[in-house]
């Protein structure tokens, strides 16, 4: 009766120490970042599909096509939910028919304050971040490693993370005292810019500069959700998260460039399963994480899926709204 609970206990034994040795694994190479979306989140990998797939959303399908058709523009709808601070929603059509929507906010930043945030371990998803810092919006923020740091230079309260080093080309978000804007990185240096902001981000492409052109680069098939940043001629601060993936990049850049926003500049966020947005100020509430990304390689359509699971991304990095 002894022999069966000796190899019993030898079993659960190799068992542990597998389990310690994939833990180390993942806490080497991707940090608690690693663990936490293990742990969380069950993890996510890419599966090979193709442009039909019944995987992928209608939007996406009808985006893969030879010559996707660009989407128009439907009726612009602005609510102001408190002075300063409005909330909107902007269609994308398609022969008539809704593909994908904008939700859209509009800010003035001299009574509304706009901050950057980070937490490496990839402990908070978009509705942590509102309830630690009391905000009244939240979106994810630009880039960030395997490890759930900055893969970009930014500001957060004051104090300078990400890169020392970067080559920044394309754009960066930046506010100083009741001050936002939206800076054109192309004959700038990115450090000057940044140096004695109270919250700034780098970030890339720049989907409209204020020529109205894009530097956005890429293989139209590279689909997501779409986060972006912009000011408006008014000088006004616009967030923007599509609810679906219909948007390329460079067909997102389009888009914005022609559509009723009135951008005078916009900078695109990270997207995918990241993309967020969450509001709560003063009856109107907002709660929106993105499902859908895909990418190519070598030729082959990839899509990202979660392992085990169905729960929302943690965000290392936010972007928030505060009442000032």
């Amino acid at each position: 009766m002894r022999r069966p609970a000796k190899v019993t206990l030898s079993v659960l034994g190799c068992l542990l120490v597998a389990f310690l040795a994939v833990f180390i694994g993942i806490y080497m190479y991707w940090g608690w970042y690693g663990i936490n979306v293990v742990l969380q989140r069950g993890g996510s990998q890419w599966v090979t599909v193709t442009k039909d797939d019944e995987r992928l959303s209608p939007a996406m399908r009808l985006a893969l096509q030879e010559n996707p058709p660009p989407g128009e523009a439907g009726k612009l709808e602005w609510k102001e939910i408190a002075p300063g601070f409005e909330a909107g929603t902007l269609p994308v059509l398609v022969d008539g028919k809704e593909v994908d929507s904008f939700l859209l906010a509009r800010i003035d930043a001299k009574r509304f304050k706009l901050v950057v945030r980070i937490s490496p371990p990839g402990d908070n998803e978009v509705g942590d971040w509102m309830d630690e810092l009391g905000a009244v919006m939240a979106v994810n923020g630009s880039y960030f490693a395997m490890d759930g740091w900055p893969d970009t230079p930014l500001v957060a309260d004051g104090k300078r993370y990400g890169p020392e080093e970067y080559d920044a080309t394309h754009g960066a978000f930046v506010a100083k005292g009741d001050e936002a804007h939206i800076v054109d990185l192309k004959d700038r240096d990115w450090q000057e810019v940044l140096e004695g902001a109270d919250d700034a981000m780098v970030s890339y492409p720049l989907l409209v500069d204020r020529n109205g052109e894009s530097r956005s680069k890429g293989d139209n098939r590279w689909l997501a959700n779409r986060n972006f940043v912009a000011e408006d001629s008014e000088g006004r601060i616009i967030i923007g998260t599509t609810t679906d993936a219909f948007f390329s990049l460079n067909r997102l850049a389009t888009f914005l460039a022609n559509s009723p926003l009135d951008l005078d500049i916009a900078l695109n966020l990270d997207g995918g399963p990241v993309a967020c947005q969450a509001m709560q100020l003063n009856g109107f509430k907002r709660d929106f994480c993105g499902d859908w990304e895909i990418a190519v390689d070598d030729e082959e359509i990839k899509l990202l899926t979660p392992m085990i699971g169905q729960k929302r991304w943690t965000l290392p990095i936010v972007f928030a709204v505060m009442e000032r």
